[in-house]
């Protein structure tokens, strides 16, 4: 039994296809919803759960009265370590691109798979040629990216992460949890460095203006210059955030998605490029 573990769904499914044409990789998909490069990490109460602290912080994010996010991810990788302490053949496979939330995952996940040396593998495809879909060498960020005969092939990368690994990789969550920064960047191999909030709020002030634009417009376009890696979400509550601090003003309703509000700089604030000169 392999348990194939992915950040994000849209990562889960080239391999959903990869697993149904390759009986070697048969086992069943565990996909972690949670993006751990972005929101605190360090419990604030004794007895609150980790998966308590991140459904917290979620729902700060994602404006959503009617359906509340919940963060699980926890839970069913609890389940999945009960699973491989009962089934000596079991194994953990952990699907990490070169993104801050598939290395901080890897990173977390130590304090709950690393008790299986052995049986506890990891498949980096960083700074390796696949194939795209036109037959093209590419490098790619998100195991999304990849095409199913290429996920089948990168199998063969699995290896077991080492018992000095494992103490690393601990320390290196252990240290991220006392940062409890509100954002963790990768900045090559699996070296994370903690940053404030703020981190990419200039970023989407280079897109605004002193005229009203749509959220989802400046959101669209900073993730497709600045190539960020937290989703839109989490910048679009960044916006909201800079409102309440009076950076940004904004009309319309923030309480609902990206599209239903606009945001613009206050007046007399420099645009983006602009000089003063005397």
């Amino acid at each position: 039994m392999i348990y194939h573990i992915v950040i994000g769904d849209m990562a889960a499914t080239p391999l959903e296809a990869a697993i149904a044409a390759t009986p070697e990789m048969a086992g069943e998909i565990v996909v972690i919803k949670d993006l751990l490069n972005i929101g605190p990490i360090q419990k604030t109460e004794d007895g609150q759960k980790f998966s308590e602290l991140r459904s917290a912080f979620w729902q700060q994010v994602v404006v959503n009265e009617k359906n509340p996010v919940v963060v699980d991810d926890t839970e069913r990788i609890l389940q999945v370590s009960a699973a491989m302490a009962g089934n000596e053949e079991a194994k953990a496979w952990v699907w990490v691109a070169p993104w801050p939330a598939d290395i901080c995952t890897l990173l977390w996940l130590t304090k709950y798979l690393g008790k299986y040396p052995g049986r506890f593998f990891a498949i980096n495809i960083a700074g390796l040629p696949f194939l795209d879909e036109n037959g093209k060498v590419f490098y790619p960020k998100n195991i999304s990216e990849l095409q199913p005969k290429e996920v089948a092939k990168a199998r063969r990368l699995a290896r077991q992460v080492s018992f000095a690994e494992i103490e690393v990789d601990t320390d290196e969550w252990r240290r991220l949890v006392a940062d409890n920064a509100g954002i963790r960047t990768l900045e090559g191999g699996k070296r994370i460095i903690s940053r404030s909030d703020d981190f990419y709020d200039g970023q989407l002030l280079s897109f605004c203006s002193q005229q009203f634009q749509k959220a989802s417009k400046i959101v669209n376009q900073a993730m497709s210059k600045f190539n960020m890696p937290t989703g839109d979400l989490y910048l679009g509550w960044r916006l909201r955030i800079m409102v309440t601090k009076e950076k940004l003003q904004m009309l319309g309703d923030t309480t609902k998605a990206l599209k239903d509000f606009d945001v613009k700089l206050p007046s007399g604030l420099l645009e983006f490029g602009e000089s003063v000169t005397t």
